[in-house]
């Protein structure tokens, strides 16, 4: 299998800024895979099924692909099958294609958070704060299903923000209380923040920073280090970015296309780096 030519790609639109490609490239280089290639292609949810009818129709063996917005929902009517995972949070990240030509389906941006987080030693927290709403804080709250014992407090803005971010606590299983936007200085004494908001959005919060700051997760990776990010190493917290849930999460991807485990994650990690300082 992983001697013959084998094709992977990321879709999603805009596709442009992905640096999946980086990631998996390096993971192959590093496997040996001198067979495989990883491309981008810019898809949307009209283009999709499209895109996949036309992929299996030719020549190319496809091992899988990534699925970025606005994607992740999109697909899951053209699979065959997909995980508890994927299911949990209503979003697929991950399609593999099987040998028996079943399309299937995971996330793996949620045991990817998890292994980000257990990575810089937060293995089990007593409770914890979401910032923001959304795929990405949805994807944050089944995490937390897995690590918090108590309860996430999540800061929203609006009434429709927060009856969304309460539902997926209810379906996920974990006891989420909403607050305002405007207090979120308050979740900087959580022992663990996770900040789920657009670039800029909590930059604010960088002077709030309590003396002795528990960890926080910070999904974005560029710009990086954000204002809040910066704030929070310079006193002493653990900080997880954005860069270590994309190569986190890419790692499984790979160890699923490819068959091969463990996936290089230090070779993906430093290609992922270079990638981002060459901007």
């Amino acid at each position: 299998m992983t001697s013959s030519a084998r094709r992977a790609a990321v879709l999603g639109s805009p596709i442009g800024h992905s640096l999946s490609p980086v990631l998996h490239r390096a993971a192959y280089a590093e496997l040996g895979l001198t067979g495989w290639s990883y491309d981008r292609f810019d898809v949307d949810e009209a283009a999709l099924p499209g895109f996949l009818k036309e992929l299996e129709a030719g020549p190319d063996s496809w091992a899988g692909l990534s699925l970025t917005m606005p994607l992740k929902r999109a697909v899951i009517p053209l699979l065959d099958g997909i995980s508890d995972t994927a299911a949990s949070v209503e979003a697929v990240n991950t399609l593999v294609f099987a040998e028996d030509g079943r399309r299937l389906g995971d996330n793996t941006d949620i045991p990817g958070m998890v292994a980000a987080l257990r990575e810089r030693g937060v293995e089990r927290v007593d409770s914890a704060a979401v910032l923001g709403a959304g795929a990405t804080a949805s994807s944050a709250l089944a995490a937390l299903a897995q690590i918090c014992t108590g309860e996430v407090t999540a800061y929203v803005r609006g009434p429709d923000r927060a009856a969304e971010m309460s539902q997926w606590g209810e379906r996920l299983g974990v006891a989420v209380r909403t607050a305002a936007w405007e207090d979120a200085a308050l979740a900087l004494d959580a022992p663990l923040v996770i900040a789920t908001t657009p670039a800029g959005a909590a930059d604010a919060l960088a002077g709030a920073v309590p003396q002795a700051p528990g960890a926080l997760f910070d999904v974005l990776y560029d710009p990086w280090p954000t204002a809040l990010a910066t704030a929070w190493s310079a006193r002493g917290g653990a900080v997880v970015g954005g860069l270590d849930l994309l190569v986190h999460q890419a790692v499984l991807q790979v160890e699923q296309m490819t068959g091969r485990t463990p996936a290089p994650l230090a070779a993906m990690r430093a290609a992922g780096e270079a990638a981002l300082h060459g901007h």
